[in-house]
C-alpha cells in the first residue's frame, strides 16, 4: 500500500514539474541575450525590477514589462519609467515580439536600425530620439501601429512606407521633419489615422488623397497647394499652413474620381461613373469602354506572345541550365537582375520564367547588339557566359567571424564607435593593435550576395592615399559582411566639433585649415586620380576621422558606389544639411554634389555649428541657407566664427576660407569648382598666410618660423 502511495506522489511530482516547466521554461537564448544587451544600453536602471545583465530567463524570472508565450518573448511594455540610454543593437533577434512600447521615457540618439522584424505595434513617442526615421521601418511588413511623435526627429522622410500594407495608424507629430511627403505614402492602403502636425513638411498633400483616412492632422507645417476634395469629408485638421486660396484646378481630362474606402484596392469601379453610352465622347475621344477594350486586347496579345516565348525558352538545353545552376554569375546590373537570376537558379519550374527584355539577363560579356532583333538576341544559339569565382584580394587580411567577435567583445555596446548609413562600427582589439570593424546591415548587402561583397572589397582595397582611411581586412562568413579599417585614435571630426567635453581642447584655426585641405586632397584623389572617378556620396564630418596629429582620413571611400541600393539608403537619410539641392530633388549623386557636401563641412569647421540643427531658431536651422548670405561680409563673418576659437585666427585667411565655401555651396552644380581647384585655392590660402606678417603661427601666439610644424602640416 505504501509503495502505491509513493508511486502516486512520484507521478504527481512529475506532472507538476512538467506543468511548471512548460509555463516557466527557460527563455529562448537569443531573446535573453537581446534583453541583456537592452538592459546594458538602458544603463541598467533600477526601475527594471528583476532585470539582470547576467540573467538568462526573463520569462521565468518575471522581468518587468516582459510578456512571453512559452519560451519566446512576445511583448515589451516599458512606458513612463523615465528610462535613459538607448535600445541596444540586438533587437532583430526578438523575432516573436509583436508589441514594443517604450513611450514616455528619456531615450536618446537615433532610432535603432535593427528592430524586431515581426512587430505589429511600435510606440517610441515622447522620448528624445534624433536623426531620421530608419530604413529598417520598411522591413516590418506586419506593422499596424507606429507612433514616433514628440521626439526630436529631423531630415526628410525616405520612401520607406511602400511595404507596409497593414499600417493603419501613423503618428509623426511634434518633430522637426522636413521636405515633401514621400510618394510611398500612397501605398498605405490600410491607413485610417495619420498625425503629421507640428513639423516642417513642405509641398502638397495630394499623395494622401487616395488613402482610406478617417482622421488626418497636418496642422502647423509649411504645406502649400490645395486640399484634395477627397479629404473634405473626413476629420481633417489643417490650420497653420500656406494653402492656396480660391478654387482648386480641375483634374486632367479623363481622370477618374478616386474612390474612398477599402474598395479602392480592387479597382473594379475605377472608370468614371455617370457617363452614359457615348456621354462625354466629344471631350475624351475614347470612352471608358473603348479604353478598357484596348487594355484587354493588349493583355490578350501579350499573353499569346508570352506563351510562345515560354515554349521556345523551354527548348533550351538542359546542359545550359545545369551550367547556370552550378556556376556563379557575372555582376548584374541591378538588384532586380540579381533576384531574377536567383529565382531562375532555384526554381524547378524554369520553363515558366519569362523575361521582359534581353537586358534583364545582363551577363557581361558579351555586350548586347542593339541591331539584333529581340528574338535573335534572346534565343539564338550561343554559349552561356558564366563568371569565374571572385578571387580573394591578396593585399588585405581575411578575418573569421570568431576572430572579430572575440576582438569586439561579441560586438558589445562597449566597443561601439558609431553608427553610419550602412552599418555599425566597432573597435576591435588584437595583440598587434586596434582596428575599426564596419558591420554592414543585412538590408544593405543581403547574405546571398557574397560575390558582390568580394568585388567591393577588391575595389576598395586598391584605394591608397594619405587622407583616405585604409582598408586592412574583411570578413565574409555565415552570411555576415564586415569591413576592417585602420583605427584612428581621435575619432571623427563631428565628435571633435560637437561632443567636446570640458577636458578636451578645441580645434585651433590652423588645425581646421589642415583638416579642410587634407579632406579636399582625398576627394581630389577619388574624383580626378581614380579611373573611373569615384563619387563618395556621403561626405560629412562623421566620416572624417582624425589621427593623433589631427590629420584627416576620409572613411567609407568607394563604399556607396559599390552598393546597389546605396542611393536609396542615403536619400532616405537626406536632410542632414550636407546634401546638395539637386540630390534632394532627384536623388541623383554627382562629383559636384560631393563638392557641395565638402563645402558644408568647411562651413561646419568655420562656425562650429551642425549643418542642420533643429534646436536653433527656424531661420538658423539650415547652416548653408543661414550662412551663405553672410560669407562676403567681414563683419557678419566675424560673428559667425566658432566662439571656441576665441578670436584667434587671421582675418584674411578667414575671408579666403569663406570664399572657397561660397564657391562649393553654389545652388547650381555647374558653378561649383572641381576638387583640384578647391585644393589649389586652399594651398594658396596657406601660402599667403605664411608669407604674411600676421602668420597663422602669430595668431595662435606662436613664434613665426618657416619650419613651423603646424604650417608644414598644411602642405603635407
Amino acid at each position: 500500500m505504501m509503495e502505491n502511495w509513493r508511486g502516486v506522489v512520484l507521478l504527481v511530482s512529475l506532472l507538476l514539474v512538467c506543468i511548471f516547466g512548460c509555463v516557466n521554461g527557460a527563455t529562448d537564448p537569443n531573446d535573453a541575450s537581446a534583453l541583456r544587451v537592452m538592459y546594458i544600453s538602458l544603463q541598467s536602471p533600477g526601475q527594471l525590477t528583476q532585470w539582470s545583465a547576467n540573467g538568462d530567463d526573463p520569462c521565468g524570472q518575471n522581468w518587468k514589462g516582459i510578456i512571453c508565450s512559452g519560451s519566446r518573448v512576445t511583448e515589451i511594455k516599458l512606458p513612463s519609467l523615465g528610462l535613459p540610454g538607448s535600445l541596444g543593437y540586438q533587437l532583430t533577434s526578438l523575432t516573436a515580439v509583436t508589441n514594443l512600447d517604450m513611450s514616455y521615457n528619456n531615450l536618446a540618439g537615433n532610432i535603432p536600425d535593427q528592430l524586431p522584424p515581426n512587430l505589429q505595434q511600435l510606440n517610441l513617442a515622447n522620448n528624445q530620439f534624433s536623426g531620421g526615421i530608419p530604413y529598417s521601418i520598411s522591413q516590418l511588413p506586419s506593422l499596424k501601429y507606429l507612433n514616433l511623435g514628440h521626439n526630436q526627429l529631423q531630415n526628410q522622410l525616405g520612401d520607406v512606407f511602400g511595404q507596409l500594407p497593414s499600417l493603419s495608424t501613423l503618428d509623426l507629430s511634434f518633430n522637426s521633419l522636413t521636405g515633401d511627403l514621400p510618394q510611398s505614402f500612397s501605398s498605405l492602403s490600410s491607413m485610417t489615422s495619420m498625425y503629421l502636425q507640428n513639423n516642417q513638411f513642405t509641398g502638397s498633400i495630394n499623395v494622401l488623397a487616395s488613402l482610406p483616412l478617417e482622421n488626418l492632422n497636418v496642422g502647423n507645417n509649411r504645406f502649400t497647394g490645395w486640399i484634395p476634395s477627397q479629404l473634405n469629408s473626413i476629420n481633417l485638421q489643417k490650420d497653420g499652413n500656406n494653402w492656396n486660396s480660391g478654387p482648386a484646378p480641375p483634374p486632367p481630362p479623363g481622370t477618374p474620381p478616386t474612390p474612398k474606402g477599402p474598395s479602392h484596392k480592387s479597382g473594379g469601379n475605377a472608370s468614371p461613373s455617370g457617363s452614359g453610352a457615348g456621354g462625354g465622347s466629344k471631350k475624351s475621344g475614347i470612352g471608358g469602354g473603348g479604353i478598357a477594350g484596348i487594355i484587354i486586347s493588349i493583355f490578350v496579345v501579350g499573353g499569346i506572345v508570352a506563351f510562345f516565348l515560354v515554349k521556345r525558352r523551354s527548348r533550351r538545353s538542359s546542359l545550359d541550365l545545369e551550367m547556370l545552376d552550378n556556376q556563379p554569375f557575372a555582376p548584374l546590373s541591378s538588384t532586380n537582375d540579381i533576384q531574377e537570376m536567383k529565382s531562375m537558379q532555384n526554381s524547378s519550374m524554369v520553363n515558366t520564367k519569362t523575361f521582359d527584355t534581353p537586358a534583364s539577363t545582363n551577363l557581361r560579356p558579351p555586350p548586347i547588339d542593339r541591331h539584333k532583333s529581340f528574338d535573335e538576341e534572346e534565343f539564338s544559339p550561343k554559349p552561356v557566359v558564366v563568371k569565374k569565382p571572385v578571387a580573394a584580394p591578396v593585399n588585405v587580411t581575411s578575418y573569421s567571424v570568431a576572430d572579430l567577435q572575440m576582438a569586439t567583445g561579441s560586438f558589445s555596446v562597449d566597443h561601439l564607435l558609431g553608427e553610419g548609413s550602412f552599418g555599425r562600427v566597432y573597435r576591435a582589439e588584437f595583440d598587434d593593435g586596434k582596428v575599426a570593424v564596419k558591420k554592414l546591415d543585412s538590408g544593405i548587402l543581403p547574405s546571398h550576395m557574397s560575390d558582390d561583397f568580394m568585388e567591393m572589397v577588391s575595389s576598395i582595397s586598391l584605394l591608397h592615399h594619405p587622407n583616405v582611411t585604409e582598408l586592412v581586412g574583411y570578413c565574409s562568413e555565415h552570411g555576415q559582411h564586415l569591413l576592417v579599417y585602420e583605427f584612428h585614435k581621435n575619432g571623427s571630426l563631428h565628435d571633435f566639433l560637437h561632443l567636446s567635453d570640458e577636458y578636451s581642447k578645441p580645434l585651433i584655426w590652423n588645425s581646421r585649415v589642415k583638416i579642410a585641405l587634407g579632406t579636399a586632397r582625398a576627394l581630389e584623389y577619388l574624383h580626378e586620380v581614380c579611373s573611373p572617378s569615384i563619387i563618395h556620396k556621403n561626405i560629412k564630418s562623421a566620416n572624417i576621422l582624425l589621427d593623433t596629429e589631427l590629420n584627416p582620413h576620409l572613411s567609407d571611400a568607394g563604399l556607396a558606389s559599390s552598393l546597389h541600393n546605396a542611393d536609396q539608403v542615403l536619400n532616405y537619410n537626406a536632410g542632414s544639411g550636407y546634401s546638395a539641392p539637386e540630390v534632394a530633388m532627384s536623388g541623383h549623386y554627382t562629383l559636384k554634389s560631393d563638392v557641395y557636401s565638402f563645402g558644408a563641412v568647411m562651413l561646419e569647421l568655420l562656425t562650429g555649428r551642425k549643418p542642420f540643427d533643429s534646436s536653433r531658431p527656424r531661420s538658423e536651422q539650415s547652416l548653408v541657407r543661414w550662412a551663405t548670405p553672410q560669407l562676403h561680409d567681414i563683419d557678419s563673418l566675424s560673428k559667425m566664427v566658432d566662439p571656441e576659437l576665441k578670436g584667434l585666427y587671421p582675418v584674411k585667411s578667414l575671408s579666403r576660407f569663406a570664399d572657397v565655401i561660397a564657391l562649393c555651396v553654389q545652388p547650381e552644380p555647374e558653378f561649383r569648382p572641381p576638387m583640384s581647384e578647391v585644393v589649389q585655392a586652399l594651398v594658396r590660402l596657406v601660402q599667403r598666410a605664411n608669407m604674411s606678417k600676421r602668420t597663422i603661427g602669430n595668431e595662435q601666439g606662436e613664434t613665426p618660423r618657416a619650419d613651423n610644424p603646424d604650417t608644414q602640416d598644411y602642405m603635407s
